[in-house]
């Protein structure tokens, strides 16, 4: 058996998390180590590795996760703008190898992010 994520272990509650939304479907939580003013991840509480791994059976819920991000976005008042950032796989800077969608804003955001 495969050892947990630290994100599946903050949606069984085994870790602490500062959660800003959550449904049956997924969970948005403050990034422990923000890179803007404003970070939040926006997880699904199925585990699915990265978007290499979505299948059609995921379609709903990854549509539902864009759902939520604009609902974080308008409860938290981004209205200057956000970003919106996924990484797929470790050369793209991807350390938790669960599917997650960084929201992030409250700051000048460049081009291109490096």
């Amino acid at each position: 058996m495969a050892e947990k994520t630290i994100f599946k272990k903050i949606i069984d509650r085994e870790i602490p998390a500062k959660i800003v939304y959550e449904d049956d479907l997924c969970l948005a939580f403050e990034d422990v180590n923000p890179q803007a003013p404003t970070h939040v991840l926006v997880i699904p509480k199925r585990e699915i590795a990265s978007v290499d791994d979505v299948t059609e059976e995921d379609e709903e819920v990854v549509g539902h996760l864009f759902a939520v991000i604009k609902k974080i976005a308008a409860e938290l008042g981004l209205a200057g703008g956000y970003r919106v950032v996924t990484n797929c796989g470790r050369d793209a800077g991807q350390e938790v190898m669960h599917l997650h969608f960084h929201l992030l804003a409250g700051r000048k955001l460049a081009w291109p992010p490096g």
